[in-house]
């Protein structure tokens, strides 16, 4: 008798047993939800925060300031930045935010000069929708980020009001960078000019130098060409930048781990349980199939696809919702203008699947190998 020949029985069982069969779906699916989520948060601030050897952007910054709105810069610091050895290129960037805070949905407006825009990053970015043809004729018009067109429903042609800015959608970009996924480009002097008159005033430059390992000799020049200034600058690699802004978000994701060891210890007590319930039930059942040419391998072989069928079922509910919601939600954490994406694609779909496969095996074990080694008389005394 073979295992594949056996499944149907196994598939018997778990439908013979409807009541305790979904109550552990549905608790592995619970915890399989909960734990996806952590990781997508997880992949998501390592994503943001990860140095690799590829970077090459610096982001310069008013010191001891957070909060864009509290950064304030001299635009003509531009000249002096770019005649730094190393630079490379540098944009004067003005930030405004509708909320400073930690939120899921927070609109960040990058002003940018157009022309210098284009050169330096059109490469980096594909528009997906519209054209940056209209975003340069247009003063009032923006590039926004694909995660935000989609949480805020924009199109081209639309118009969106936030943080007090009246914005018009000249096009919508992807980009694998995490920080343009959830702006709205729009002509520097177009978001000065909003609320109150900035003109001459930056919140930080993005800078670009020639090679990675420049980055922090690159930084230390800048800082000290306006050491002494009135409005000093902190320099810092822009994953660095990030990490320091997102401080609190890193600390609560490093925590959220725990919660997700937890969420796996719940599917191995949860499958564990049940498939010890069922095998107590079932003591003659199993007897009588060792009467009937059944191996006790055999016996304990269906009673682990039993229990890993049993996760694998919750954990494809589980995670499955949570990528949806990830995917179809576009949500993305930001903090003070910079975002923390919510990293969840089908790689950790299969990763969760695979847990769950490995715990339905694990909580199988145990009870299958005392049900294989029952001597069939003694289970039909205990019937």
């Amino acid at each position: 008798m073979t295992l594949l020949r056996c499944l149907p029985y196994v598939r018997k069982q778990m439908t013979r047993h409807r009541v305790r069969s979904l109550l552990t779906i549905a608790g592995v699916a619970i915890a399989m939800f909960l734990f996806t989520s952590v990781q997508a948060m997880n992949r998501g601030v390592a994503q943001a925060t990860r140095t690799t050897a590829e970077d090459t952007t610096l982001v310069v910054y008013r010191a001891d300031r957070f909060c864009p709105a509290t950064s304030e810069l001299p635009q003509d610091y531009l000249r002096r930045i770019e005649q730094v050895d190393g630079v490379a290129a540098a944009i004067p960037m003005m930030v405004v935010v509708t909320n400073c805070r930690t939120s899921l949905d927070v609109v960040t407006f990058r002003g940018v000069p157009k022309d210098g825009f284009i050169s330096a990053r059109l490469s980096e970015i594909e528009v997906v929708a519209g054209s940056t043809e209209d975003w340069q004729r247009r003063t009032d018009a923006a590039l926004v980020g694909e995660t935000l067109a989609e949480r805020r429903g924009l199109r081209p042609g639309m118009t969106f009001d936030a943080a007090g800015i009246t914005a018009y959608v000249a096009g919508v970009f992807r980009s694998d960078d995490p920080q343009d996924q959830n702006v709205a480009y729009t002509a520097l002097p177009f978001v000065q000019m909003a609320g109150r008159d900035r003109l001459g005033i930056v919140t930080q430059f993005n800078v670009k130098v020639t090679d990675p390992a420049m980055l922090d000799p690159v930084a230390n020049r800048i800082d000290e060409l306006f050491v002494h200034a009135s409005e000093p600058t902190a320099t810092f690699s822009e994953k660095a930048f990030i990490g320091r802004l997102a401080d609190d978000i890193i600390e609560l994701v490093g925590f959220a781990r725990w919660l997700g060891l937890g969420c796996l210890v719940a599917v191995l007590a949860l499958v564990a349980n049940s498939i010890v319930l069922g095998v107590q039930s079932r003591v003659v059942e199993h007897a009588v199939l060792q009467t009937l040419g059944y191996s006790g391998w055999l016996v304990a072989a269906l009673i682990v696809v039993e229990g890993t069928l049993l996760a694998l079922v919750g954990g494809v509910v589980g995670a499955g919702v949570a990528l949806a919601v990830a995917h179809f939600g576009s949500f993305a954490l930001s903090v003070e203008g910079t975002t923390i994406p919510i990293a969840a694609d089908a790689k950790l779909l299969a990763t969760g699947l695979l847990i769950c496969g490995a715990i339905g095996v694990v909580a199988g074990l145990v009870p299958a190998l005392q049900a294989s080694r029952r001597q069939i008389a003694a289970c039909f005394r205990s019937a």
